[in-house]
């Protein structure tokens, strides 16, 4: 399962990787070992390095550096590079290709990695890969803080970008998930689940192993993703506010339940995002692109306190299993809550399988925020090519990974468009 898994997403394999291992320690009722669990957290953390520089200067920078009313022809990387220069561009692909260094490293291989097993990993660090990893994360974190200073000046430090993240367009207002250690700080690899409400407050804490007992899934016939909501709450559509179950996972996610971050210069960052967006919890859907910049130094900074870990190089690589049986991995995919559910017969072979990614639990959100970015922004039936990408915004803000949540069998999905005019449907195109 850890090396089928990682093929639903080539975004994030690392995430479905370890999620799939941590799984198969739960159910052969195995501890990993001390240096075992090291070593995949700091494999985790190269993957969050690559994974939150990709989103951010491929994905987000367009928007913000281009302008989100840009010609498309110049909204996009290569428009990026050409205002930034092209020293910067280097500096980018430099450290996402530290990133996945580090998981190549730990995990035999940069995409799919290989390395996690049920009780621990296949491979140890030598102290000449220590050393690499320790220089690659060092910088790193004046990358992460470089980065951080991009998103001041050009977007903090825009007065029509900040009341475009703060307009009522992009606010959405929901509950919060994310797994959090046991001083309620960030943590990607491993904790307890936490859920806080619109105010910030407490909802509810849980193991992962309990998750059902939390969360539940509900089918729409229009959709091949379901949607996730809190039982305790309940379904009542696609709405925010305290009467619906829907809840927000990822950056945001994260730190609106936690307290703050494990490390000190990414919670000082924490401190003055809330800060300067008006304190907890905040709504915006844009402040997505904040909060991964903090966790990219939060990711940075874990890396190399791990590095620098005398432990790291240790020898104690796997634990013994026992009996197989039936258990639960719960792991911070870079897009949110992500959780493997396995049931093994005698022989140790699968017999159910149950997977609620990042992308389902933030579905529900996405959908609302596309309209409700759609319904603020479009005035008077007026269209442009600017309009549209403001709210396209919207969905790219969550980062989602749609190939992961809807995946079909057949392998090319029915499709069903209804289009409408002002007076209502005209027509309705198919393909069964």
């Amino acid at each position: 399962m850890p090396i089928i898994t990682p093929r639903i997403c080539g975004v994030c394999p690392v995430a479905h990787h370890f999620a799939s291992a941590k799984a198969l320690d739960a159910c052969y009722n195995v501890e990993l070992t001390e240096t075992a669990k090291k070593l995949r957290e700091l494999m985790y953390m190269g993957y969050f390095v690559y994974d939150h520089i990709f989103h951010f200067y491929f994905l987000a920078a367009p928007d913000f550096i281009m302008g989100p009313t840009a010609p498309p022809a110049e909204r996009n990387i290569f428009g990026v590079l050409k205002k930034v220069g092209l020293d910067i561009g280097k500096e980018v692909i430099k450290h996402r290709a530290y990133g996945q260094r580090i998981t190549e490293i730990l995990g035999g291989k940069a995409t799919h990695p290989v390395c996690g097993l049920p009780g621990g990993v296949s491979k140890g660090l030598t102290e000449e890969e220590r050393q690499e990893i320790e220089r690659m994360a060092c910088s790193s974190v004046e990358f992460a803080q470089f980065t951080l200073k991009i998103f001041n000046d050009v977007v903090l430090g825009n007065k029509n970008y900040m009341d475009m993240i703060l307009s009522d367009p992009y606010q959405l207002r929901t509950y919060n998930m994310g797994i959090v250690d046991k001083n309620n700080r960030v943590n990607f690899y491993d904790g307890i689940i936490r859920v806080t409400d619109q105010g910030g407050k407490e909802f509810v804490r849980f193991e992962g192993k309990n998750y059902l007992e939390h969360v539940v899934e509900h089918v729409e016939p229009w959709t091949y993703s379901k949607f996730t909501y809190l039982k305790k709450v309940g379904w009542k559509g696609l709405m925010d506010g305290p009467e619906s179950g829907i809840y927000r996972v990822g950056p945001l996610g994260r730190l609106n339940a936690a307290d703050g971050m494990a490390t000190p210069l990414a919670n000082e960052e924490y401190k003055r995002m809330f800060d300067t967006l008006g304190g907890k919890p905040v709504n915006s859907t844009l402040a997505f692109h904040w909060a991964r910049l903090v966790e990219l130094l939060y990711a940075a900074e874990h890396a190399l306190e791990l590095a620098q870990d005398p432990g790291i190089t240790g020898t104690d690589l796997r634990n013994p299993v026992r009996k197989p049986g039936e258990g639960v991995g719960v792991i911070e995919a870079a897009r949110g809550t992500l959780f493997h559910h396995y049931k093994l017969n005698e022989e140790g072979l699968v017999s159910k399988v149950n997977l609620i990614v990042a992308t389902t639990n933030n579905y529900s959100d996405i959908c609302i925020s596309i309209r409700d970015a759609a319904k603020g922004l479009i005035k008077n039936g007026e269209v442009e090519e600017g309009l549209l990408n403001m709210v396209e915004m919207a969905f790219r803000a969550y980062d989602p990974c749609l190939a992961c949540c809807t995946h079909n069998l057949p392998g090319q999905m029915p499709l069903m468009v209804d289009i409408y005019n002002n007076q209502g449907l005209l027509k309705t195109i198919k393909r069964d």
